[in-house]
């Protein structure tokens, strides 16, 4: 097998579930069975697999271009699904990685051609199912397991950040992490980025049950439209989310201004009490003749005293008036 082809089997016929060899591909014909082939369209020799493979030019470059949303377009001779996945960089802890995964589809009535950027869970589960004996022997089968795998694996990734959330929420009312406000900002952007990739692949889904297509039984449209409504309840999870984390960074951003306030506060009290100090013992600071009890040796210790005693009527006034 090539290494452009990470995965080539023949899903029915007279020998269903065998893995094929690059002549068994090149020789295939409808008749022999369903084929699908999943290739890296990272790799150069799938690029020009595909732009010298008989497929229309639309799904060539469809099936190449990195930057495609989730989308769906019938063709004459089937349709088009692009999808998105989500995968979780191991080395950060449970987050997000920076990019979500590409998983391009094209079905016709005997052929089935995914493409990925990376590798794909999903993906590889089917065609672990295969190898058992158990995986999807139809295209509606098939798309029924793919969007299955992903929507389980969306869910998995948005119970992550709804954990992340609520460690985040006890720490603003049981921690001062000057970290908490940046971590609340990536988390909703990471919320941010679910929404926009899921809500377009939910349409997809959408329209792919409704479209008229031999491709697809009754049956499997039912159940298609059972993952659609898991995805619709993901997203509904992720705008809870979103909302739960405006109100904690809200709440955050109160709680900082308070503190903020009272140190301003207790500021305010510090330069209102020592004011008119200040003012009494400048002016007896001036180095001029005539200052009263220059001579007697008795006026520090009462000037001293003044000022204490200014400083427990200010005291008794501020908690008078409630200040203190």
């Amino acid at each position: 097998m090539p290494n452009c082809f990470a995965y080539c089997y023949l899903l029915n016929g007279d020998h269903p579930k065998q893995v094929l060899t690059l002549d068994k591909i090149n020789n295939w014909q409808p008749d022999d069975g369903l084929l699908w082939l999943h290739l890296d369209f990272t790799q150069p020799q799938t690029q020009q697999w595909i732009q010298q493979s008989h497929l229309p030019d639309i799904e060539k470059d469809a099936l190449l271009n990195d930057h495609d949303r989730p989308r769906l377009n019938q063709t004459k001779d089937g349709f088009f699904l692009a999808l998105r996945g989500v995968d979780i960089d191991k080395n950060a802890q449970g987050k997000l990685s920076d990019q979500m995964l590409s998983i391009r589809c094209y079905f016709t009535k005997s052929l089935i051609i995914t493409t990925s950027n990376k590798p794909v869970i999903a993906i590889s589960r089917i065609a672990a199912h295969i190898d058992g004996g158990f995986g999807p022997t139809s295209i509606g089968n098939f798309i029924l397991s793919l969007c299955d795998h992903l929507a389980s694996h969306k869910l998995k990734v948005i119970d992550t950040l709804d954990e992340q959330l609520t460690k985040l929420e006890d720490q603003v009312m049981t921690e001062s992490d000057i970290n908490l406000r940046n971590n609340i900002a990536v988390l909703r952007r990471e919320t941010v980025r679910l929404r926009h990739y899921i809500t377009p692949q939910r349409d997809a889904l959408a329209k792919l049950i409704t479209i008229e297509t031999p491709l697809l039984s009754l049956v499997e449209r039912q159940k298609i439209h059972e993952v659609n409504e898991k995805i619709s309840h993901a997203l509904d999870d992720l705008n809870a989310i979103r909302e739960r984390a405006n109100v904690t960074q809200e709440e955050l951003m109160s709680l900082q201004s308070e503190t903020l306030n009272q140190r301003l506060y207790f500021l305010s009290l510090i330069t209102t009490v020592f004011l008119p100090l200040g003012f009494l013992t400048g002016l007896f600071g001036v180095n001029l003749d005539g200052i009263p009890g220059a001579e007697d040796h008795l006026s520090f210790s009462i000037f001293c005293g003044l000022l204490v005693g200014v400083l427990m009527l200010q005291l008794a006034l501020f908690y008078r008036r409630k200040w203190i």
